[in-house]
């Protein structure tokens, strides 16, 4: 337990550190690499890729419709049922969300709009590893349903049978997929960004991963007329709030919940108790031992933080600092506390809301801002999954109303070709 106030500000900032990984560089040269070969071989770099990555020969990298709709069949009722609620409440927030053009008469004559269309091709990567994830298919496919995107292409590592598990397919097929390739990685990334012979490029690519994925994404958004992407993001990691009368097998939970994802995952509780912290460390060890991907939760716990501060603001203050993925505050009237949070990906108020419930199927999006960049960077949306751009139409008095304004404006800059193209239109017109 780290008491704040006896901190110094180097101490605080290490206390607030993110696990930094040890061979980043190695990643780079790595993904570079194998951007490289997807580049100059197209699917059969794709194929010998997947053979090495995920020991699976493929003699094709598309999974066509027939095969998907039969696997999305075999899946288990009561999973069935638990994505389709999830579906609906996804599908209900985010079509609540749907923009508006706008129009603006900015001077007589003078009209502007805003406009918004869908992005034509998007790329929803969906990691493998080590479980099945349907819910991020749900994340990054309802939106892109919602908008109306022409090209929703899916890319996912296959299993050792060559396919993927049927959860995932289920939900591709609810949300409409209508491309889906048994690709995984950053040669995924690659791929979709690239274009290889089985797969078209895309405009924009969606979807979490691991270091190399995440690395890739970074790389191909700098290529020349490469693609968008959702976000920079890293290791899931959660900041609890809590306060004396908090539940502390709640908090251990909800701490467990993020460290089971990876190693490299990240818990922090910050509390004005000193005992809810030292029940909750007891309540850690007690679920710890229970969990079934407990060798991975207790690594990352390695990684676990708790920080006793003076106050409930204080505790805010620290969380504004550390700007985490998920913000789980569980105080009493937690309500009252959110217009002072400035820094968070995603946040749960309350004790019955856990960060699980915005995993799977409270409605909003799990795709989530990381390692700090909650502080400028949003939790995906509609909005993303489309592309906005403005129209002007001006009357010739329009154009006269405001065209000594920007005459003199483009003097200011000494662009003549600018002011010309104004002085033109207004000597044509008065000669006639």
């Amino acid at each position: 337990m780290r008491v704040w106030t006896d901190l110094s500000v180097n101490e605080q900032r290490d206390a607030l550190s993110r696990p930094v990984s040890e061979n980043s560089q190695a990643v780079t040269t790595a993904v570079t690499e194998v951007l490289s070969q997807v580049a100059e071989n197209g699917d059969t770099a794709l194929l010998a890729l997947t053979e090495k990555f995920d020991s699976v020969t493929l003699a094709s990298l598309t999974l066509d419709s027939t095969k998907l709709n039969e696997l999305a069949d075999s899946l288990e009722d009561k999973v069935k049922r638990a994505i389709d609620k999830a579906y609906d409440n996804i599908y209900g927030f985010h079509d609540a969300q749907q923009p508006t053009d706008r129009y603006v008469e900015t001077s007589p004559g003078v009209n502007c709009e805003l406009r918004y269309t869908p992005i034509e091709a998007v790329g929803l990567y969906i990691p493998g590893g080590t479980a099945p994830l349907p819910s991020t298919v749900l994340m990054v496919g309802i939106p892109a349903k919602v908008a109306k995107c022409a090209r929703r292409v899916l890319c996912t590592p296959p299993n050792s049978n060559g396919e993927i598990h049927p959860a995932i397919a289920y939900a591709a097929v609810k949300c409409d997929i209508n491309e889906v390739y048994l690709v995984g990685g950053s040669q995924a990334i690659a791929a979709m960004a690239i274009g290889t012979e089985s797969i078209a490029k895309v405009d924009k690519i969606f979807g979490p991963g691991n270091a190399y994925v995440t690395e890739a994404k970074q790389q191909v958004s700098q290529l020349p007329g490469g693609p968008a992407i959702d976000m920079p993001a890293g290791p899931s990691e959660v900041l609890v709030i809590a306060d004396a009368n908090a539940n502390a097998s709640f908090v251990a939970a909800d701490l467990l919940s993020q460290a089971e994802h990876g190693v490299d995952s990240q818990a922090i509780l910050v509390s004005e108790s000193e005992q809810l912290i030292t029940d909750t460390k007891r309540a850690v060890e007690l679920q710890l031992a229970q969990l079934s991907r407990s060798d991975i939760a207790a690594k990352a716990m390695q990684n676990a933080r708790y920080i006793l501060t003076q106050s409930i603001e204080q505790s805010i203050q620290v969380s504004n600092q550390y700007a985490p993925e998920h913000l789980i505050v569980q105080v009493d009237n937690s309500r009252r506390y959110l217009a002072d949070i400035k820094n968070a990906g995603s946040i749960f108020l309350g004790a019955w809301s856990p960060e699980s419930a915005g995993d799977y199927a409270s409605g909003t999006n799990h795709v989530l801002p990381t390692y700090g960049y909650a502080r400028n960077y949003s939790s995906l949306g509609l909005s993303d999954f489309y592309r906005r751009y403005t129209v002007q139409e001006l009357s010739y008095e329009g154009l006269k109303d405001i065209g000594t304004a920007i005459m003199d404006l483009a003097d200011a800059e000494g662009l003549d070709a600018h002011r010309n193209a104004v002085a033109i239109r207004l000597k044509d017109n008065s000669d006639d």
